[in-house]
């Protein structure tokens, strides 16, 4: 286990300075220039000294791996440098909105695994019934919606059934948590909709094919209860299939916030991407793909290493 571990964290820096090169690369292989965006707003007009001028004053000019390397290393530091749209420091800009995203993809995990972790077991254990039909026929709903339109029809719904429309101001959690969940509970059951179908249908599958194996009958045959052979023998290798997608989950939310904050009017990373995209603003775009990449692959390496705790056969050749 030890040695399993040394080498999963040995793969982690590796992988975080591949991701930089990549984010750094695409940024300037994408057509369109910052300084153009930001001279001809408002369809003004500019001359080449303002653009040649404009390049110089953000660092355009220079080489490219002298862009990487002081962008890099201030990253390190946690500085990723200065929004070239906003013109204000990149985590000043995301300071308020990491965690807002970070709550709301948090938030749709919990309810992901909370709802569709004991449907998947009800209906492993209670096979052609009504249950489990039921639990299929959602399951299957939910992984054909996008969900972007799973979003959209909840606003409709909620809109023409409730007369509610999502708040356009936003409260921390601390400071009015009733507020805070009134706001993010619909965009993260939205957010988690496809997960819980998801991860209904993998629990489903790996509980049926735990309580056919020969432990199970002999945890039946010891004259143990049928609750603690399914909770304490079946339960806790059904859901190795599950924490091995979780790090593939966790992503998949991550990346959803950013149309589900539109929709919702979140005031999170999400928006806030969009806007830079349009902009073309390098260092915010960059920034915020780094922050993300980061929190999934460290969520990947947590889920590693617990899996190597829970199945000690994992090990490497």
């Amino acid at each position: 286990m030890q040695q399993y571990a040394l080498k999963r964290i040995a793969l982690f820096f590796p992988t975080i300075l591949l991701i930089t090169i990549i984010v750094f690369v695409v940024m300037r292989l994408i057509p369109g220039d910052v300084c153009i965006a930001i001279l001809s707003d408002g369809e003004a007009s500019y001359t080449q000294a303002e653009l040649d001028d404009c390049r110089i004053e953000l660092d355009l000019n220079d080489p490219l791996f002298i862009q990487y390397t002081d962008w890099v290393w201030g990253a390190v530091q946690g500085d990723f440098g200065d929004s070239l749209w906003f013109k204000a420091p990149v985590m000043e800009e995301l300071g308020e909105r990491i965690p807002v995203t970070v709550e709301m993809t948090v938030l749709a995990m919990l309810i992901a695994v909370v709802f569709a972790v004991p449907l998947g077991i009800i209906s492993a254990l209670k096979p052609e019934s009504w249950i489990d039909y039921a639990a299929r026929i959602f399951t299957l709903a939910g992984i054909s919606m996008p969900t972007f339109l799973v979003a959209i029809l909840f606003v409709l719904g909620l809109v023409h059934i409730f007369d509610w429309l999502p708040a356009l101001g936003y409260k921390q959690i601390w400071q009015d948590p009733g507020a805070n969940l009134q706001q993010m509970i619909f965009p993260a059951l939205a957010l988690a909709f496809y997960e819980m179908a998801f991860v209904a249908r993998v629990t489903r599958s790996a509980m049926m094919e735990i309580i056919r194996e020969d432990y199970m009958r002999t945890a039946r045959s010891k004259g143990l209860s049928e609750s603690v052979v399914v909770f304490r023998h079946g339960l806790k290798n059904a859901l190795l299939p599950v924490l091995t997608t979780s790090g593939w989950i966790f992503a998949r939310l991550f990346g959803g916030t950013v149309i589900i904050e539109t929709i919702f009017l979140v005031p999170g990373m999400g928006r806030i991407l969009i806007e830079s995209i349009f902009q073309r603003d390098y260092t915010m775009i960059q920034a915020e793909i780094t922050i993300i990449a980061f929190f999934i692959v460290t969520i990947n390496l947590g889920v590693d290493l617990l899996y190597g705790l829970l199945d000690p056969r994992i090990r490497y050749a």
